[in-house]
């Protein structure tokens, strides 16, 4: 969705550096950045679009903010990342045409905030998909060398200053590996263990030829490809087709012994099937960028499995990634002043 126009204007919703809206406005002359510092929330680390927590606006600061969005054609940002404020934005400001979200995932944002189907066509919402790729590939990858290279019991054995007998390590060029998903993060990863001699199978409903990918199967022939993977990699979106499709019917079908490691979205596993089968050795070990519930809640068994890697939701983050992103609008910016399609539009049906 593109409209031909000589100008953009665009609300800075969500925290920028001065630094990349110089950026912005540099690689697409006909895009103003309308922002005020003073009304963001300061970044506590890279990407910390939420900002700090403690940071409040006065009642007229929030005017100024909301003022400030409803003059814009477009955002760079979910305001404080809240659906229902972006939701209010939407409904009075009868002028806005685009939204650029932060997340690779914010299809799922996008959905929460219940649009109407008219809001939907009036507007298009965009993700960074693409940006986070390369990192959560890596993680990936770091996630299948830890289960091959035996990562839990050399932890437990140099805490123990225990110096054992040696033992043989799995080497994942002997491998077969099934990707559920291949998005930018399965492309990705699918060319790095290709590289290292990995027989790579990946699930896509359009079987389109991926490079590295050695076998494109279509979801009705994923149980014999289930049954012959060596490790599983998750980096589906999270959408009422994807939910659970992990589940305890898809883990009796496992070989002994599998990998299963998620980067997509924490609803495309059903936890509960994931631990017992983590406890019962059908799954030997899992690594986990993202859970059902974040935080993690306390009383998870996950905590204490010496058979799992956990990550707080922090493996796409890159100290690219900003600049990636801002790169990005300011392609999709000329896309959009062009009357070019926009990348990355999110599919307001399945909503990725």
């Amino acid at each position: 969705m593109g409209i031909a126009a000589e100008t953009l204007t665009v609300g800075v919703a969500t925290p920028l550096s001065e630094e990349l809206c110089a950026l912005i406005e540099s690689l697409e002359p006909r895009v103003q950045l309308i922002r005020d510092q003073s009304l963001l929330p300061p970044m506590r680390f890279t990407a910390d679009y939420a900002g700090d927590p403690d940071f409040r606006r006065t009642p007229q600061q929030q005017s100024q903010f909301m003022q400030l969005l409803n003059s814009a054609d477009a955002l760079y940002g979910i305001p404080d990342l809240s659906t229902p404020l972006l939701k209010e934005v939407v409904q009075q400001n009868d002028g806005l045409r685009w939204v650029q979200t932060m997340a690779a995932g914010g299809g799922a944002q996008i959905r929460e905030a219940g649009f109407t189907r008219h809001e939907l066509d009036r507007v298009a919402f965009t993700t960074s998909a693409g940006v986070h790729g390369g990192p959560l590939a890596e993680f990936a990858l770091f996630g299948l060398l830890a289960a091959s290279k035996s990562l839990p019991r050399l932890l437990r054995q140099s805490q123990a200053h225990e110096w054992s007998e040696r033992w043989p390590m799995a080497q994942l060029s002997d491998q077969t590996i099934l990707l559920l998903g291949l998005g930018g993060i399965g492309s990705a990863l699918a060319e790095k263990l290709s590289a290292l001699g990995v027989h790579v199978i990946g699930m896509s409903r359009r079987g389109e030829t991926v490079p590295g990918v050695a076998e494109i199967i279509e979801p009705h022939n994923l149980p014999a490809a289930i049954q012959r993977a060596d490790a599983i990699v998750v980096s589906l979106p999270g959408t009422p087709r994807t939910e659970k499709l992990v589940d305890a019917e898809f883990l009796t079908m496992v070989k002994p012994g599998v990998t299963v490691v998620n980067v997509g979205r924490g609803s495309v596993i059903d936890e509960q099937a994931l631990i017992a089968a983590l406890e019962d050795g059908r799954v030997g070990f899992a690594a986990l960028d993202v859970v059902e519930t974040e935080p993690l809640v306390e009383s998870s068994p996950l905590w204490e499995m010496d058979n799992v890697l956990l990550s707080p939701h922090t493996a796409a983050l890159s100290y690219a990634q900003e600049e990636q992103i801002a790169r990005l609008f300011a392609r999709n910016a000329s896309a959009f002043l062009d009357g070019r399609a926009l990348r990355n539009v999110v599919d307001t049906v399945h909503f990725y």
